[in-house]
């Protein structure tokens, strides 16, 4: 039987020349394409963010490289960057054998990128673009919710504010009138401000004038008043100031966490428990072309229907101007939407919220007598009832959705529904039936129709979800990003963007 025979093993071996790591990097690695690229891009707004004077700073265009190379290899947290700058070759190489602690890492990362890296982003896209990768004039648009770095136990609910402050008013009227009756002999007492206007200042006046006017009354209710006085001049004016700070960071949202004030709680897809879960988190809205990213943003929103503008404002504020077309799902599909993409000439394939029951007539069917199936006459501006009545235009109302846009939805009226044997299955009022009809609406779903059943919008629909969709499925699920490492919406935006770079750096070079 032969004898194993081993190659040489010399664990100290001493070399004549030291090993170099530009002959350990292989010439096509990822490395070398992110190294290319960022020193071919202009860094002087990165250079701008420091200084001048004391200690040297490392170098920004070194920082850059490690802090794109480490998304680009699902490295998100400082300590494990630097951990890898002393063993990963290719951080090595990057850095010059330089290794910068995690708090410089951090620190760069949270502050010299705030106002540089969008700018970087948008010189990498160009040069994309340039080499024919990708065009900025076609656009889908699609967004996801990302968890915060955020407790989801500790929270901070609009409606619970609103709650709590009713209380206080139902409870101080009910003291103001009962002040006012025992006080009705002695003297006048002046009406409390409204109380959506009163502050800690002004409910101290008012219980104050309240105090006095009980004070001498020793009944049981008037004891009882007393004691419920002590405990507003309490507590109160302190939960009421505490109130107005959490208004003041909701700005009109429903929710924000305690230890990320800009995260809103949302419904994640990704929720383990499978119970519909809320957590702090935001929503990442992002605009590809062959798979692409070609611009981010962030909302704290977690609706995608509030975000189109926002976003593609921001795709004119960094190319100078609005794609051509723009491609969405059915969740941008509304009448704010549709009028900011008319208003600004870009062509649109957007759906609506029924659009794929309305090509399959499934919604109709089920609803058959349901408003858009009666006939309109445009020229006398009434609608025909399933039995052929007239329904007059009985007045125009404006409503204010909930993101501040104005609507106009005109009413319409039966004459008489009385003794209609279709009644019953028409609808359920006991009066003749109303419908709301919003004409804006109605002709911008038929314009979304028209363009989206076109050749052009069949073509548009079917790569909407082969173009932007995988981008999503890329970064949370083969790269592991699904919950952000920095707190505050300007430092999870640079995360984006950070993700974004990697994202397009890694397509190049597969």
């Amino acid at each position: 039987m032969a004898r194993p025979v081993f190659k040489k093993y010399e664990q100290h071996q001493a070399f004549i020349l030291p090993p170099s790591l530009e002959e350990l990097i292989s010439p096509n690695h990822p490395v070398r394409i992110v190294n290319q690229i960022i020193n071919s891009i202009d860094l002087r707004l990165l250079g701008a963010q420091y200084k001048g004077g004391g200690a040297s700073s490392y170098h920004p265009a070194m920082l850059l490289k490690v802090v794109v190379y480490s998304y680009l290899t699902n490295i998100y947290s400082s300590r494990k960057m630097e951990e890898a700058l002393k063993e990963n070759i290719y951080l090595m190489w990057l850095s010059g054998m330089q290794r910068p602690d995690h708090h410089t890492l951090n620190r760069f990362r949270s502050d010299r990128l705030r106002y540089a890296l969008k700018t970087v982003f948008v010189q990498v896209v160009q040069l994309l673009a340039d080499q024919g990768l990708v065009s900025l004039k076609e656009v889908y648009v699609d967004g996801t919710k990302l968890e915060a770095n955020a407790n989801k136990y500790t929270f901070v609910w609009g409606n619970a504010i609103k709650t709590n402050k009713a209380k206080m008013k139902q409870q101080l009227d009910e003291l103001w009138r009962y002040a006012k009756g025992v006080a009705a002999a002695e003297r006048e007492l002046p009406e409390p401000p409204p109380f959506e206007t009163i502050d800690a200042d002004k409910i101290k006046e008012t219980i104050e004038q309240i105090r006095q006017a009980i004070e001498n009354d020793e009944s049981t209710e008037g004891i009882k008043a007393r004691q419920k006085l002590r405990y507003a001049a309490k507590n109160w004016p302190a939960a009421l100031d505490k109130y107005a700070a959490q208004q003041q960071i909701l700005d009109g949202r429903n929710s924000y966490s305690k230890t990320d004030h800009d995260a809103t709680f949302m419904r994640m897809k990704e929720d383990h428990m499978k119970n519909g879960q809320l957590k702090a988190g935001y929503n990442l809205q992002l605009s590809t072309n062959n798979q692409y990213i070609v611009d981010y943003s962030i909302h704290q929103s977690s609706t995608d229907t509030t975000t189109l503008a926002p976003h593609l404002e921001s795709h004119k504020a960094q190319y100078g101007s609005y794609p051509e077309v723009v491609v969405a799902d059915a969740g941008y599909g509304s009448e704010q939407n549709y009028s900011y993409l008319e208003d600004n000439n870009i062509e649109g394939y957007v759906k609506y919220n029924y659009f794929d029951k309305d090509q399959h007539g499934a919604y109709e069917k089920k609803h058959p007598f349901v408003a858009s199936r009666l006939h309109y006459n445009k020229e006398h501006d009434v609608y025909y009832c399933p039995i052929g009545q007239q329904m007059q235009n009985i007045g125009t109302d404006s409503q204010t959705t909930a993101a501040g846009f104005r609507q106009t939805v005109t009413r319409y009226q039966a004459a008489n529904c009385e003794g209609c044997p279709l009644r019953g299955a028409c609808h359920k009022s006991k009066n003749n039936r109303i419908i709301e009809v919003n004409h804006t609406l109605n002709e911008h779903k038929r314009k979304a129709t028209e363009r989206l059943t076109s050749e052009k919008g069949i073509y548009y629909r079917k790569r909407r979800p082969v173009d932007v969709e995988p981008v999503f499925g890329n970064i949370k699920s083969n790269h592991g990003f699904r919950r952000f490492m920095l707190r505050g919406k300007e430092k999870v935006l640079i995360e984006a963007g950070l993700l974004a770079l990697a994202h397009n750096l890694r397509k190049k070079v597969a």
